[in-house]
């Protein structure tokens, strides 16, 4: 880490959590972002949507020209993590990094009770005409064979999902589009994969741990794994130019550090998080009200 100068070329997020009391005991390999909004070239030109939305008011009115154009508007697939990312989605855009901090990171009970966070909810629940009836254990890359097959227009989904676009021989630009975000204050929200290092003695094992090391850190190494996976480099300092527009954007914005944030697992316990996925798929797949959403989400977030 020293020879690589880790320290100043991984984002803080990352930093954050690869290493414990300045001891590092892992290695990333990329980043991924949770929350981009994908979109149908094919589907948007049918239901005669000239530009991508920038705003959530732009897209429910794109999502209402695609569900009067006979498209589904929304694929997603009923699965609480799906549902979770889309409501992180919502809260990253619309509630924006300070409020998404406040929820996850701080827990804070008055962000939590806001007037900001119920907006946030109610808009979250404001995409649910727009799920056809087969969302309910859909798997997500079902979902997003409906935007290759140009069936449905959007879906919300990490950019591991570039991999079924690539399958179809489909290029962003030409037959989809990716968003990061709303505006250029937009939280991306970061996660990703890493090899983990236990410690251990023997002189040869530790030699060939530091080898894997240095190999995963290398810049080139970095950026040719990304451009199979979809994901983009956890370095800052690398060549981009090599990788898809999509992932060009990833980096680009990750060169602001006020705008990378954490995903909920981050900052939550496994429980916690559990709890707080379980209250957004009740609030979602039933009439809960917002203000009791709110007083469960501080119970589990409190847990």
């Amino acid at each position: 880490a020293r020879e690589q100068h880790w320290s100043e070329v991984l984002p803080r997020t990352v930093l954050d959590a690869i290493r414990i009391d300045g001891h590092y005991y892992a290695a990333p390999v990329d980043i991924h972002m949770l929350t981009w909004i994908w979109y149908s070239k094919a589907a948007f030109a049918r239901a005669g949507i000239a530009s991508e939305p920038r705003s959530f008011d732009e897209l429910i009115l794109a999502l209402d020209r695609l569900k009067s154009a006979g498209l589904v508007p929304l694929a997603l697939g009923g699965q609480p993590w799906q549902e979770s990312i889309l409501f992180t989605s919502v809260l990253a855009n619309v509630g924006g990094r300070d409020l998404y901090l406040a929820i996850f990171r701080d827990r804070d009970p008055q962000a939590i009770a806001s007037p900001a966070f119920r907006d946030v909810l109610l808009k979250f629940r404001q995409l649910r005409p727009y799920v056809d009836a087969g969302a309910p254990g859909r798997n997500w890359n079902d979902a997003t064979a409906m935007l290759v097959q140009g069936r449905a227009g959007v879906q919300f989904m990490g950019d591991w999902a570039k991999g079924e676009f690539s399958a179809a021989n489909q290029q962003p630009g030409r037959d989809y589009g990716c968003i990061a975000g709303f505006g250029d204050q937009s939280p991306y929200v970061v996660q990703g994969d890493v090899f983990v290092f236990p410690k251990i003695d023997e002189p040869a094992q530790v030699r060939a741990q530091q080898l894997l090391a240095r190999v995963i850190m290398t810049p080139a190494t970095q950026v040719e794994f990304s451009r199979h996976k979809g994901s983009v480099p956890a370095r800052r300092d690398v060549d981009a130019s090599r990788l898809d527009g999509c992932a060009q954007q990833g980096v680009r914005i990750l060169a602001d550090p006020g705008r990378e944030v954490g995903n909920g697992e981050m900052y939550l316990t496994p429980d916690q998080n559990g709890a707080f996925a379980d209250v957004v798929t009740e609030y979602w797949n039933n009439d809960l009200p917002a203000e009791e959403a709110q007083r469960r989400i501080l119970a589990a977030l409190r847990g």
